[in-house]
């Protein structure tokens, strides 16, 4: 059987918890932020959970995290 390859782009956006739940960071927060509240700034920039299939697809991908 050979070895299984992560998948580089996956990697790079999403880490792996140590209970095995996924963390993303928010997006929307690069470009056009003068019409957005700072409320709503602040909220892009906290990290979000991955949940349901999404998870699941994303721990194929990434084999080894």
């Amino acid at each position: 059987m050979p070895k299984l390859k992560t998948n580089k782009g996956a990697a790079k956006r999403f880490k792996f918890t140590k209970t095995g739940k996924v963390k993303r960071k928010g997006a929307g927060k690069r470009h056009i932020l003068t019409k957005k509240s700072s409320k709503r700034k602040r909220n892009l920039g906290k990290t979000k959970g991955v949940d349901g299939v999404g998870a699941k697809h994303l721990k194929m991908l990434m084999p080894y995290a």
